[in-house]
């Protein structure tokens, strides 16, 4: 008898634990290991489902269930998966929290998701508490190791099903404030399904896959493609705290990885290391990720003799709407992200509304084909219809992204329309740190925009008028109070890596700033020189 089509995370998990109890579900790297303080090696699937049964259990009994948000705040520790799982399994919703976010994004976060506990690691137990008063919300906190404590309010009756939401994924917030993409049981399953068929290039078998990734859990790749599809198959996942380029192929060759995940940036910052006679011994099939230099793609592949699969998603469209250069031709080395699989509908639209020839740049709109349109895509924003009815309007998901068809079906990514910043592969709204720095005392307007960055991707450079005129000996000092102040209130890759001042910014007849002329005004200030470099100040701290 073959097994039922599992409805949820916790289900999908649990056939593959019972018919692979003994395989390698999750691998932590000693490296890893002696970062987190934790144990390094391998869990089975068996032991992480005998973990997350002990704490679904516990969750139970102080009366947690359907309509409850638990934030997790436990950066990439077996931990996440031990909780979601249980969690899941009662038809909670999981909040992951990305570790850097300080005071003022955290309370948003806390206040606006109506978590009622957070799990955290000790070293962030008190900020969120802080932000937990600052939001006013009923909320209690524990860490990993921890009691449960008693729910706050009582939890719905609702049955748990594949409609029921899994998780809330904000997203970084390109014109606001983040939006809390609502995902359910169907997002996370439709990504499963999606790895264990899409074949190619991109082709997971059913015996050992092992799979390695130093994205973080609170992103959809590493929670909803990533971990789904090594379920999926019974594969082993192994989950860095984060990117280390200095020991990238200790690991690679560590965890016997088959396949690897990446960011743009990575692929940049590998070519930078000398030749090795190494570079090739590793068992790594395939790469997949996004954004890597179209000058580096074709040389990266040569040098360490795997392909760099370039793919194309968003957290509202999960793999519901992917598409992956998955299969030839891949046109390596021109942006390309492959054709859309049949399941999949794509538009690219014209700022007119009328569609796109080929090789002529426009938004690309996309839906899944058939009846049901919205099938793996995102549920809806949170407390915000607006934005979804407007993200959804005219039956087609609007992408923000400009990009071209080839004459074989093939697309091309071009540029972001929406107004934002992409540095390391984190998305980063100018609006949120120009809001940070107009509230210092210094500034009497702030505008701030991408610059490129060779190794980031894109940089944050921040024009400001200030209060007072300075003086040339003045600005460095002034740029570098600037800086601080932002990264007591932002995660550290959002404060500015350069600073100039300005009499004036670009502004139009109703004062709000010209973002096109923002761009020009910033090449010609980087070609000049006259700005402050503070991109030395922006390190990660905390956690």
């Amino acid at each position: 008898m073959s097994e039922a089509k599992p409805e949820t995370v916790s289900r999908c998990f649990a056939q593959t634990a019972a018919r692979h109890p003994a395989r390698a579900f999750l691998n932590v790297l000693a490296e890893t290991a002696g970062i987190y303080g934790i144990e390094a090696g391998e869990i089975s699937y068996g032991a992480m489902a005998e973990r997350a049964e002990a704490r679904r259990l516990e969750f139970a009994r102080q009366g947690y269930g359907p309509g409850h948000r638990v934030g997790l705040l436990v950066e990439n520790r077996p931990d996440f998966f031990v909780f979601w799982l249980a969690l899941n399994g009662l038809g909670i919703s999981v909040v992951p929290i990305n570790p850097d976010l300080r005071a003022r994004e955290l309370c948003y976060l806390i206040g606006h998701s109506e978590q009622v506990l957070t799990i955290a690691i000790a070293s962030r137990v008190a900020d969120i508490e802080e932000a937990g008063v600052q939001a006013r919300a009923r909320l209690k906190v524990m860490t990993p190791d921890a009691a449960v404590p008693p729910a706050l309010t009582p939890a719905g009756r609702e049955p748990v099903t594949s409609d029921t939401e899994a998780a809330l994924l904000y997203t970084s917030g390109t014109t606001g404030m983040p939006k809390g993409c609502v995902l359910t049981n169907t997002y996370f399953l439709t990504c499963a399904h999606w790895y264990e068929t899409v074949g190619g290039h991109c082709a997971l078998g059913p015996d050992g896959e092992r799979m390695l990734t130093p994205l973080p859990l609170f992103h959809m790749n590493a929670m909803a493609c990533s971990a789904m599809g090594m379920i999926r198959v019974g594969g082993c996942l192994t989950v860095l705290d984060r990117f280390h380029p200095r020991t990238w192929w200790e690991s690679v060759r560590a965890s016997k990885a088959s396949v690897v995940h990446y960011l743009g940036v990575m692929p940049s910052m590998l070519m930078g290391a000398a030749p090795h006679g190494s570079d090739r011994a590793h068992a790594v099939r395939f790469g997949f990720g996004a954004g890597v230099d179209r000058s580096l793609h074709a040389p990266f592949e040569a040098r360490f003799g795997f392909p760099l699969i370039e793919a194309w998603a968003m957290t509202e469209t999960g793999n519901g709407a992917v598409v992956a250069a998955s299969r030839d031709p891949r046109h390596v080395g021109t942006n390309c992200f492959g054709k859309p699989a049949p399941e999949v509908e794509c538009r690219i639209e014209l700022d007119n509304g009328e569609a796109a020839g080929d090789g002529e740049p426009g938004e690309l709109l996309v839906r899944r084909a058939g009846d049901t349109p919205r099938h793996g895509f995102f549920d809806r924003y949170l407390k915000d219809e607006a934005s979804t009815a407007e993200a959804w309007r005219g039956g087609w998901f609007h992408t923000g992204d400009i990009v071209r068809r080839n004459p074989d079906g093939t697309l091309v990514f071009v540029d972001r329309k929406k107004n934002v910043i992409r540095r390391s592969g984190e998305n980063i709204a100018a609006v949120e740190v120009e809001g940070a720095l107009k509230r210092h005392d210094l500034v009497r307007d702030a505008a701030v925009c991408a610059t490129p960055d060779p190794v980031r991707g894109d940089e944050v450079f921040a024009c400001i008028v200030a209060e007072r005129d300075l003086a040339a000996e003045e600005r460095e000092e002034a740029a570098r109070a600037l800086v601080h102040w932002c990264l007591k209130q932002l995660a550290y890759y959002k404060a500015p890596g350069y600073v100039a001042f300005l009499s004036a910014l670009p502004l139009t007849a109703t004062n709000k700033v010209q973002r096109g002329e923002m761009k020009t005004l910033v090449a010609r200030l980087i070609a000049e020189g006259d700005f402050v470099d503070t991109r030395a100040l922006k390190r990660r701290t905390g956690g």
